[in-house]
C-alpha cells in the first residue's frame, strides 16, 4: 500500500500531523477553511435563512 502525501505540499505525511507533514501545512489548511478557500458544492445559502435556523 502506498502512503498518500501531504495534501498541501506533497511531502511524506507525518504520523504526528496526519494527514499533513507538519504543523505548518496543517495550519495552512485551516487558514484555507477560514478564508473561504474551500467550498462545499450546492446552492448558495441565504444568510437570512441561516439566522432563522431553516
Amino acid at each position: 500500500m502506498t502512503k498518500r502525501p501531504c495534501p498541501i505540499c506533497r511531502k511524506p505525511r507525518s504520523e504526528e500531523f496526519a494527514p499533513f507533514c507538519s504543523s505548518r501545512c496543517r495550519d495552512r489548511d485551516l487558514a484555507q477553511w477560514f478564508n473561504d478557500g474551500y467550498t462545499v458544492p450546492g446552492p448558495p445559502a441565504d444568510p437570512e435563512d441561516i439566522a432563522k435556523g431553516e
